[in-house]
């Protein structure tokens, strides 16, 4: 449940002078810039100004978005074709089409999934998606606090952590700054996984001039969205069974079709992959 809502639903478009309650309208959240920069209705002008500022660094970030949607599909498909019946989705933003329940439940319609994230404007979109879905329920918290997420009542109601999980950080570790100890935050959820578990990871890649432009930019404007290399990107995944072909950008994990080479500023500015936690 990332990335762009501007299919969330039919609700009336609100005006920009509109406060909800609880939200910060004149903070940019990472969750409504990204929907900003795909063109959904659920921002703010402040919002929209570092969305405007990031495509003018790299046009292509809107399509970003769509290849971060699109293998969270793959993804979320392939881990329910190896028996994965929950998942745990860290970081989830605001819904969209394609969201990690519809695809895991369209494949197996007992899988159960929560969503986490600490933007309360993701509470509220979430709860009116799924108000008819008792397999899955959104959660309002940090990712930075694995204790408490992992505890949670809401998440312990529909996640057993004694049966394999899909972990899935799809588009939200390079969210977290190095003095914020991603490595160890990771870690601890990767430590709370039963055998036979998948980690499921795209980030933000240092991989041209134009990455290295934008993520500076974010560190000034959101402060937050660093991009890492492939080996960094790769050492998230360590003690799992990387699942082929490995941690790539995000076109070439497991494509439904041919991808053209050579790839893009945009098909490059994010790689990711899926491992799985071995079962001996």
């Amino acid at each position: 449940m990332a990335d762009d809502s501007q299919t969330a639903g039919n609700a009336p478009v609100e005006p920009d002078d509109w406060r909800p309650v609880g939200i910060d309208i004149s903070t940019p959240s990472i969750a409504r810039v990204y929907d900003a920069v795909l063109g959904g209705k659920d921002n703010y002008p402040v919002d929209r100004a570092i969305a405007e500022a990031s495509l003018a660094i790299v046009p292509e970030i809107g399509d970003v978005g769509r290849y971060n949607r699109a293998i969270l599909g793959r993804g979320v498909r392939y881990m329910a074709e190896q028996g994965i019946r929950q998942f745990l989705d860290l970081g989830s933003g605001l819904p969209t089409v394609q969201n990690t329940h519809q695809v895991a439940q369209e494949h197996s319609p007992e899988a159960r999934v929560v969503y986490v994230d600490k933007d309360p404007i993701v509470l509220a979109h979430g709860r009116a998606l799924l108000a008819e879905n008792d397999r899955t329920t959104v959660v309002t918290a940090d990712l930075r606090e694995p204790a408490e997420i992992l505890n949670h009542p809401d998440v312990r109601a529909l996640i057993d952590f004694d049966q394999p999980v899909g972990l899935m950080l799809v588009g939200v570790v390079h969210h977290l700054n190095d003095d914020e100890g991603p490595e160890q935050i990771v870690e601890a959820y990767k430590k709370a996984l039963p055998p036979g578990s998948f980690l499921f990871l795209t980030h933000f890649c240092a991989s041209s001039p134009d990455a290295v432009a934008l993520e500076k930019a974010l560190l000034t404007d959101l402060g937050s969205g660093r991009f890492r290399t492939i080996e960094e990107i790769s050492a998230y995944f360590d003690g799992l069974e990387l699942v082929a072909p490995g941690v790539v950008f995000l076109p070439q994990w497991q494509p439904e079709e041919p991808v053209e080479e050579p790839l893009t500023v945009g098909q490059k500015l994010m790689a990711g992959g899926i491992a799985k936690k071995p079962t001996a």
